[in-house]
């Protein structure tokens, strides 16, 4: 199933990555291009949840869709964290933390599904909640300015982006907890 429609809507948030990047190139005004990015954002990131419920709704879930589903989310999150790195909005260690703990455990997953134990790294909630607070923090510090007269979004987006942090290596924790005991059993 691979031109299915929330396959289709998964290919967009690939598709956004060079979309948003390139905004900040663009000749205009600094406040319009985060709006921009920050719109473009949060519209790719939201079919994420669409594509799932669309891909059950419809009947169309598939292997190919639910390999491709968290690759696209990871570029996504990976690409802005680097623009948000080059634009002096985020800490190049926070970016470090996330985009490695995202290697590590999506090869953690791959070595995991290899030996016939992926049950013992399936998503967990810590992993969604710090999924949902990324998702908010990206879009704050892309904008990068005050919302509704009183909310400072590079405030709150710093905050949010270290939360996240502190929320990835704990999720990467969990994972390698619980892939543990089945690394030893395959050791010996």
């Amino acid at each position: 199933m691979f031109w299915t429609l929330p396959t289709i809507m998964t290919w967009t948030r690939i598709v956004a990555i060079p979309l948003i990047v390139g905004v900040f190139y663009l000749p205009m005004a600094e406040p319009t291009r985060n709006w921009i990015a920050t719109v473009m954002f949060i519209v790719f990131a939201a079919t994420d949840w669409l594509d799932g419920f669309l891909a059950r709704r419809l009947k169309q879930t598939s292997a190919f869709g639910a390999f491709l589903d968290p690759v696209a989310d990871k570029f996504l999150v990976c690409a802005s964290l680097l623009v948000l790195v080059h634009l002096n909005r985020a800490d190049v260690f926070v970016a470090l933390i996330i985009i490695g703990r995202e290697i590590a455990i999506s090869a953690l997953r791959e070595w995991m599904a290899q030996i016939g134990a992926s049950k013992s790294v399936a998503v967990h909630m810590v992993g969604k909640v710090k999924t949902v607070v990324q998702m908010v923090a990206i879009p704050f510090l892309l904008f990068d300015g005050v919302l509704f007269g009183w909310i400072d979004t590079g405030t709150w987006g710093q905050w949010l982006i270290w939360l996240s942090a502190v929320l990835t290596v704990w999720s990467m924790v969990y994972y390698l907890q619980k892939a543990i005991p089945e690394i030893r059993a395959r050791a010996k």
